[in-house]
């Protein structure tokens, strides 16, 4: 059996669909389903079994399913979230907690970190010197990856903490830093969904697309992100399984592209509007990050070979797939 928590979700159900393609379909979706809205990501797969997230570490740890590997890539993902306590409990602990029984029972764990661990930075190696969270949300995420790394041989900071467990024994323990993943499947995701869907849904509402104007040094329109689009991520997501890899790896394209050149596309890919720009909200003033870019050295030194859609070719195929209404 294969688990993927946050099942429900953009990268997990389009995970989902990628093992369908693969031919696998003994699959426990793990998820929370208060926001009925998933169900358009899930109707069209099929799996074994549905798990509650706040009931699947029990039965992780009572039952005795034969699981070949877990992805783990639930999360409370909103950047603006300011209930730590809540943060810490679903993204820190719930990790820990799963990372735990995955050691006890040497399963393979491939689980999402976030390139927001790099904050406001202007490198992005997957290096503590490049590590500034700006938010609670990178911050959850950046502790869960300090876990991994004592008790990982690959990439220890922390040596004098090690030796909890035998390294002989360990399963592969893998997490993606992904960057900024845009593409289908993300309908529910609100303010958090992709600057291209926010994009599109202008377009479609008043042919004015919105970018934030000057600041922090970057010119209008000019902040600029890693943008990959989610089957690229999926990809490299399930090659670092197959490939028995372990470390913390970014997951991004290795190009930042200018958020007036995701516009662009946009409005090529519907034959119609107009950029606007708008006032550099204060609410994230100093929690922002205007530019990242993936070094890739590390997954490339790890073996993968594979290329990414560039974000003309990303957002066509994206903007394709809005327009013909799929849910």
């Amino acid at each position: 059996m294969i688990v993927v928590t946050g099942g429900a979700g953009m990268i997990g159900s389009n995970l989902i669909k990628a093992l369908n393609e693969a031919g696998e379909y003994d699959i426990l979706l793990v998820d929370e389903l208060s926001d009925g809205r998933k169900v358009s990501n899930i109707a069209d797969l099929v799996i074994a079994d549905y798990e509650d997230m706040d009931n699947f570490i029990d039965r992780f740890k009572r039952k005795d399913d034969e699981i070949e590997v877990v992805f783990h890539l639930g999360a409370c993902s909103r950047t603006t979230e300011m209930d730590g306590r809540h943060m810490m409990r679903v993204n820190y602990c719930y990790s820990r907690d799963l990372l735990d029984a995955c050691l006890v029972r040497s399963i393979p764990l491939i689980y999402a970190s976030s390139a927001s661990v790099y904050g406001d930075g202007q490198e992005f190696r997957e290096d503590p010197a490049c590590e500034r969270p700006l938010n609670m949300y990178a911050y959850s995420k950046l502790l869960f990856d300090n876990i991994v790394r004592r008790v990982s041989p690959e990439g220890a900071i922390f040596p004098n903490l090690r030796g909890v467990y035998s390294h002989s024994k360990l399963p592969p323990i893998c997490g993606l830093r992904y960057f900024n993943v845009y593409g289908p499947r993300e309908f529910h995701k609100d303010e958090m969904a992709s600057v291209l869907l926010h994009l599109h849904n202008q377009v479609l509402k008043d042919d004015k697309l919105r970018l934030f104007g000057a600041y922090g040094g970057y010119g209008a329109g000019e902040q600029s992100r890693d943008f990959i689009h989610v089957d690229d991520a999926v990809a490299v997501t399930l090659w670092c399984w197959r490939a028995g890899i372990s470390g913390i790896f970014n997951c991004g394209t290795g190009k930042a592209e200018q958020f007036h050149a995701l516009a662009d596309a946009v409005i090529a890919g519907h034959g119609r509007g107009s950029i606007e720009f708008i006032d550099f909200p204060d609410y994230l003033k100093g929690r922002y990050q205007s530019f990242t870019q993936a070094d890739l050295t590390q997954l490339r030194e790890a073996g993968f070979e594979g290329s990414f859609r560039d974000i003309d070719t990303g957002a066509r195929e994206y903007v394709s797939w809005l327009k013909s209404d799929q849910r």
